[in-house]
């Protein structure tokens, strides 16, 4: 870990502020939290003991809860209860809203951001955090004092949950925690932030940090992965355990370096370049959003400090992209910048950094696919 013991008195919340506000009560939970949701700037929020089938995404806006909305769903017949206690199947192409196990009653200068968990997102499983009176999802105003629910929409898959499941994360900020473009140069020219063949490459800013996409041939090894429209049923609940053939086709390179993204399928990609967050920072990636709308990259956002970071200042890591295509076909090409990343500065360095030993599965990632599936062997292989 960093030994830069520095504090300011406005950025992310680190774990160790994590770990007081639970003991100061502002972040509760029924079942109490356990140390395996706090990560090094974010907590992982659980799935409650229910869920409810609605007829579609909603918000309650500024005059209702989320309770009374969904009263009127079940009074027009519009919403049925679905329990949690046991395996339960939450079909592709239906909306659930589902109770979290944590609630917030977050003091007057605190407010928070959810984002998918990175195996929610690589698994086209669309999840948006709604609290009582909001008018926008994934964001809770400083002072916010209710329960939470997590909106779970599976695009691709369909998936067995069950209560305590974690398909989501919120993080808590005090005041502005933007890094400039300006600032974000001076941090890279001191400590790198971006990396190919595993040294310091050129920073492409603004707005942020961008990325673009890795379509180099890789002698026979995917260069992408397109999910299969029909697939067994996911259970949330089996690390390591479903053959990726049975989910996702493997894409080999052309040769030229493109790839036609075909209309609503969707696709697992790498970044050409490694990115690494310091231990003082985390990032969000911010989606590709093209002026026409033909594609879009990345449902999980969240990078936590010490992503990419090794302790000889070497590397970067990958970062996998999430792309769907809309409407049209459209082409990619290798090198196409495709996603940005926002740097955010923290509090404090957090007193555990991401990384293989805190159990993280995407430390010394490349093109990798989410912790539910074996490891890629090609059928026939010796």
């Amino acid at each position: 870990m960093s030994a830069d013991m520095t504090t300011y008195d406005h950025g992310i919340l680190p774990i160790q502020s994590l770990r007081a506000g639970i003991r100061d009560g502002w972040i509760a939970a029924d079942p109490g939290i356990i140390d395996a949701q706090l990560q090094p700037a974010s907590l992982d929020l659980r799935l409650g003991p229910k869920a409810y089938r609605v007829v579609s995404s909603f918000l309650p806006g500024p005059d209702r809860t989320v309770e009374q909305k969904l009263a009127e769903f079940d009074r027009y017949q519009e919403m049925y209860e679905l329990d949690l206690s046991k395996p339960t199947v939450l079909e592709r192409g239906c909306v659930y809203i589902v109770p979290l196990a944590e609630r917030l009653s977050l003091p007057s200068g605190i407010s928070a951001v959810a984002s998918p968990k990175s195996s929610t997102g690589r698994l086209d499983v669309f999840t948006r955090l709604i609290v009582d009176r909001a008018s926008g999802f994934e964001k809770v105003s400083a002072g916010y004092i209710g329960p939470m629910y997590l909106e779970i929409a599976p695009r691709t898959f369909s998936i067995v949950v069950r209560a305590g499941d974690r398909l989501n994360q919120i993080r808590f900020r005090v005041g502005a925690t933007d890094t400039s473009d300006v600032q974000l140069q001076a941090a890279h020219d001191l400590d790198p932030v971006i990396f190919a063949g595993g040294a310091s490459a050129e920073a492409v800013i603004a707005d942020g940090l961008w990325v673009s996409v890795d379509l180099a041939d890789r002698g026979g090894e995917p260069i992408a992965y397109r999910a299969r429209r029909h697939a067994p049923l996911l259970d949330l609940s089996k690390v390591a355990h479903y053959d990726p053939l049975d989910f996702w086709e493997p894409i080999a390179g052309d040769g030229n370096g493109r790839l036609i993204l075909n209309p609503d399928d969707f696709y697992l990609l790498a970044s050409r370049e490694g990115v690494r967050v310091p231990p003082g920072s985390s990032a969000e990636m911010v989606p590709y959003d093209t002026a026409a709308g033909e594609f879009r990259v990345h449902y999980a956002g969240f990078f936590d400090p010490g992503f990419g970071h090794r302790a000889d200042g070497s590397g970067g890591t990958p970062a996998v992209l999430e792309v769907r295509s809309h409407e049209v076909p459209f082409a990619l090409e290798h090198g196409q910048r495709v996603a940005r990343l926002k740097y955010e500065q923290l509090l404090a360095v957090p007193d555990v950094l991401y990384g293989s030993g805190l159990g993280s599965n995407y430390a010394e990632q490349r093109l990798t696919l989410a912790k539910f599936f074996k490891p890629f062997v090609r059928r026939g292989a010796a």
